[in-house]
Formats: structure tokens, sequence, C-alpha cells
């Protein structure tokens, strides 16, 4: 049984011997390790383990730049809101201002308005008191030419002439005493 192919030197053929050997002791090792159910589950457990310790890892990183992006996005808010809210109460305090003005305004043209009525009113009292004190004495010239003519007759009319003149007086007294 001689193979064309088997080296006929003995030193070339232990060589190959050698490796043929050598080859079928990792062929066994081979299939002894895909034999060893422990040993592959072992393995596969330590690589679950570190596909799951890489997963939480990556979990992490992913947590933490969801975190500080929330962060950013929750300071950009809050800076906004109170950019919003200066602007309202910078306008509410305009409006404030611009009412208190404006109120300030209206009192004083009512203020002006009062007194302006009130100077025409003592100016209107003070004619009428002239008119009334004038015609109070014509009546009382005329009641005492009457009671000179005939002291009898008169009497009535000249009571009635001094109580006019005493009215008169009266008013006159009285709007003085408004002015002061």
């Amino acid at each position: 049984m001689s193979n064309p192919k088997t080296p006929s030197d003995p030193q070339q053929l232990r060589a190959e011997i050698e490796q043929t050997r050598a080859d079928l002791g990792n062929t066994v090792e081979a299939l002894a390790a895909k034999t060893d159910v422990k040993a592959r589950a072992k393995d596969a457990a330590a690589d679950a383990k570190d596909r799951a310790k890489d997963a939480v890892v990556d979990a992490k990183d992913r947590a933490k730049e969801a975190a500080v992006d929330a962060k950013d996005r929750a300071k950009e808010a809050v800076a906004g809101a109170k950019g919003a809210a200066a602007g309202a109460a910078t306008s509410a305090k305009e409006r404030a201002a611009e009412a208190t003005t404006g109120a300030k305004e209206a009192v004083v043209a009512a203020t002006a308005g009062a007194k302006e009525r009130a100077v025409v009113a003592a100016t209107d009292a003070k004619d009428r008191t002239k008119e009334v004190t004038a015609g109070a004495q014509e009546r009382s010239r005329q009641t005492v030419a009457e009671v000179r003519e005939n002291p009898r007759r008169a009497i009535p009319p000249a009571l009635i002439g001094a109580a006019a003149v005493a009215v008169a007086a009266g008013v006159i007294v009285a709007a003085r005493r408004r002015r002061s």
C-alpha cells in the first residue's frame, strides 16, 4: 500500500507524522471543547455578562447626556420665562405709571375747574349781594321818604325795608366769612 505522495525519506516521513499528530491533537481539543457544555455555558455567560456591562455603560452615558441636555433646555426655558416675566412686570409698571400720571392730571384739572367754579360762584354771590343791597337801600330811602310824608301809614313798609337791609347785611357778612 504505497502512496505515490508518501515521502521516501524517513526524516521527512517523521516530520509529516509529527505534523499529523499535532493536527489530530488540535482537532481532538476542538471536539472536546465543543462537547464540554459546562465550559461553553461559562463562556456564553461571561460573554453575556460582558455585553450586559457594556450595555449598562452605554445606557449610563446616554442617560448622562440626556440629563445634561434636559438641564440645558430647562435653563433656557427658565431664562426665557424670566425674560417674559420681567417684560410683563416692566409693562405693568409703565401702565401703572401712565395711569397714575393720568389720574394726577385729572385731579389737577378737576381742582382747577372746581376753583374756577368757586370763583365764579363767589363773584356771582358778590354781584347779587350788591344788587340786593342796592335794592334794599333804594327801598329804604323810599320808605324813609314815605314815613316822613305820612308817618302812620308807612310803618309796615318801613319794617319791611329795615328787614331787607338786615338780610342784605347778613348776606354780605356771610360772603366775607367764606372768603377768609
